[in-house]
């Protein structure tokens, strides 16, 4: 059950300290140059595949003619790119739109020794450094060179003063971490080292891995980030015609020669990039590529998964078998259901294993092939890749829970600890925090709140009662495009209704699996109507239908769902009621239903949704729409589950349990029994029906999310729900 923690940026430490002089400034050569987006100014993120054992980058764009710029319109700071990210659209011309368009971004092994590779150069240094117009070498760009940064910036600075006798016996120089922007190249870079002599200037970029073994010295993408840091040089007024690339794995110096052919490519390349990223469609993912698995927005990219689903155009996606992994303790996911009907449903036996048009149809009582038959696959099952296990199976943070009242939640060194009345009730490491969740009246320091943030990690807030009313986080995902597209297809009710269809259908489905995987056959009629009104829901045209179907298919499961609870409970339940609810069973219903919306607000907020916004359910203040409709799939799966687990292993019994009027809810010792419960679930490894691999359900639901905004992107054609068997 493991979160991944959101990735931060730890600030450089600085291990060379001899020139630490004088004060910081920024060199730049424009007049108001925007600092690049917080991907291409990190420097975590160098070489993603860098070293002699990664594979030669052959998947590079070809870009067509450059585009020209919008006429009368003259380049602004919006307009320049970042050549970090001018490298990450050789690599991959996806990745580089996914962090520099869309603000995406995740750590990885490699990501984190690069930051640890570059603890030094990225570090400014404090020297002045004379511009070439300066050393007397002509005016190339007076009006940009001449520019100072604003007082406060990092960087080395340009001194406009005439060069003293100690100036010229210290002509060659080494500066790091300076900023510099050519709005003529429309390129703006952070160089990791610049060697100078006179004016004289040789870029140095620093790389992770080691020198690869090609005629060139270095893979292309490298190669092209270099050329565009000597373009800039060249611009501001300096002589550049080479470039050193140092790999840090083989602490070797490689230099590349700025040719006309390679800076050609470079601005080809520029040209290509600004057309893309101009653009609303994002690039279409590579296809088997060996630079996908040590990629780190691999979680985010989903690059096979799309390409299998784009490859599987109109196939009916859902109705695949879902296996459970069984759990360490036996009895943690034995719902203790006496009877249970035996297996008989073969359509999900691979069903072609992906299925497709000419799968078969879905029925109570098939007919199970001849074991000596093989049947041909279909040709979209024929025509789709292997989809390869990119993601982990869980994540390396979980969720933190506090429901202790008057309790204060603070920060002490790298740990969160929870103390009341000086007592410490409880810590974790931040590190293995992956979000939070108060409960009632628990006070929370700035410390801690502020660390949370800049962490990216939420903080949830729920009453007393278990109601989720709230959220602290940062600042929210950038993915405007996402939501603009969100938006538009919520205010338009015959696309809205498209996805909703696929949501309702694959709820209903879930429901009557979960029915006939226990009830006895005497209930096939309630499987009958269940099967009905998915079959209904799939051909409305309307969502007040849809709403329907929905709540006449609830009331029928319900019926069904509450004769699946033992008979050493002493109370009546034979409805689904709420607000407030009337009996235990509906209390850890609405709890249940309460934390499944918490979980997926957090992952669709972090995928980059307004999660208030739903194509389902209709806005209403202070309602997160979207995750209620992303939630209806996994009700069964997981909250309905969790209630029957926990009273059916004896987890909740009555004293867990207060009345008042009427209305009944949960003790503290009765949420705490809910919560373990639920993080059992969340944390339970499947097989997904559709890619094949093995992940929990909390891996379950981004995925899904993810797959939601690649089908308002327009990447995948329909939505494919999540549905078991």
């Amino acid at each position: 059950m493991i979160a991944p923690e959101r990735p931060t940026q730890p600030e450089p430490t600085n291990v060379d300290q001899q020139q630490q002089t004088g004060t910081t400034h920024s060199l730049t050569a424009a007049d108001t140059v925007a600092p690049p987006p917080a991907a291409a100014t990190r420097s975590d993120h160098r070489e993603r595949l860098g070293g002699e054992n990664s594979p030669t980058p052959t998947d590079s764009p070809t870009p067509t003619d450059s585009p020209t710029p919008p006429p009368g319109r003259a380049p602004g700071p919006l307009d320049l790119i970042p050549v970090r990210m001018l490298n990450e659209f050789t690599y991959c011309p996806r990745l580089g739109y996914l962090e520099f368009v869309d603000g995406e971004w995740d750590d990885n092994l490699e990501t984190k020794q690069g930051t640890f590779g570059h603890r030094r150069v990225d570090k400014p240094d404090r020297k002045n450094i004379r511009s070439p117009d300066a050393a007397g070498n002509g005016n190339r760009d007076s009006d940009s060179s001449n520019q100072q940064q604003p007082p406060g910036d990092s960087g080395a600075a340009v001194s406009t003063d005439s060069p003293t006798s100690s100036d010229v016996e210290a002509s060659r120089l080494h500066a790091r971490s300076i900023l510099l922007s050519a709005p003529g190249e429309r390129l703006i870079a952070k160089l990791d080292l610049l060697e100078l002599n006179g004016v004289a200037a040789t870029p140095v970029d620093y790389k992770r891995g080691k020198s690869p073994k090609v005629p060139e010295g270095a893979y292309e993408p490298e190669r092209v980030q270099l050329c565009a840091q000597g373009l800039i040089l060249r611009e501001n007024g300096f002589d550049c015609n080479e470039g050193v690339l140092y790999f840090i794995a083989s602490k070797k110096r490689v230099v590349i020669p700025f040719t006309d052919e390679l800076i050609a490519r470079t601005r080809q390349l520029r040209d290509a990039f600004r057309e893309t990223a101009a653009g609303t469609t994002v690039p279409p993912p590579l296809v088997d590529s060996p630079k996908c698995p040590r990629c780190s927005l691999v979680g985010i990219c989903l690059p096979d998964e799309v390409v299998f689903l784009q490859a599987g155009k109109g196939c009916q996606v859902s109705g695949f078998r879902v296996q459970e992994e069984a759990s360490e303790t036996p009895d943690e996911l034995d719902l203790n259901w006496s009877d249970p009907q035996p297996e008989k449903d073969f359509h999900s036996d691979q069903r072609e294993r992906f299925g497709g048009e000419d799968a078969a149809p879905l029925t109570d009582n098939p007919t199970p092939p001849p074991v000596a038959a093989t049947q041909p696959p279909s040709p979209a099952a024929a025509t789709r890749p292997p989809v390869r296990k990119l993601l982990p199976a869980r994540d390396d943070a979980t969720p933190f829970y506090v429901q202790e009242f008057g309790a204060m939640l603070g920060k002490s060194g790298d740990r969160l600890q929870v103390k009341k009345k000086g007592e410490v009730l409880g810590e974790r490491r931040l590190m293995d925090v992956s979000q939070v969740s108060l409960f009632g009246s628990v006070m929370v320091s700035s410390q801690a709140l502020s660390e949370l943030m800049a962490r990216g990690i939420p903080i949830c807030h729920f009453s007393h009662g278990g109601w989720f009313h709230g959220m602290t986080t940062g600042l929210v995902h950038k993915n405007v495009h996402l939501r603009m597209q969100q938006f538009a297809t919520a205010s338009h009710e015959g696309e809205a209704v498209v996805i909703a269809r696929q949501l309702i259908s694959g709820k209903i489905r879930n429901c009557r699996t979960l029915l006939r995987r226990h009830l006895d056959r005497s209930e096939k009629p309630l499987l009958d109507k269940l099967e009905r009104y998915r079959r209904k829901a799939e051909s409305v045209r309307r969502l007040d239908s849809l709403l329907g179907i929905e709540g006449m298919a609830a009331k029928h499961y319900f019926s069904g769902l509450f004769r699946l609870l033992g008979e050493r409970h002493d109370f009546d339940v034979s409805d689904r009621n709420r607000r407030p609810p009337r009996d235990p069973v509906n209390a850890v219903l609405s709890f249940a239903y309460a934390l499944l919306t918490k979980e997926l607000t957090i992952t669709l907020q972090a995928v980059g949704f307004d999660p208030m916004l739903g194509l389902f359910h209709q806005p209403r203040y202070g309602r997160p729409s979207l995750a209620l409709d992303m939630a209806e799939e996994y009700r069964p799966l997981i909250a309905d589950s969790v209630m029957l687990t926990a009273f059916n292993n004896g987890e909740l019994s009555s004293d867990r349990f207060l009345e008042r009027a009427g209305a009944v809810t949960l003790t503290a010792a009765g949420r705490a029994a809910v919560i373990s419960a639920f993080e059992r679930r969340m944390s339970t490894e499947i097989t997904h029906p559709i890619f094949g691999y093995r992940i929990s359900y909390r891996r379950v639901l981004e995925v899904q999310c993810r797959l939601l905004a690649r089908t308002l992107l327009g990447e995948i054609e329909s939505y494919p729900a999540f549905c078991t068997r």
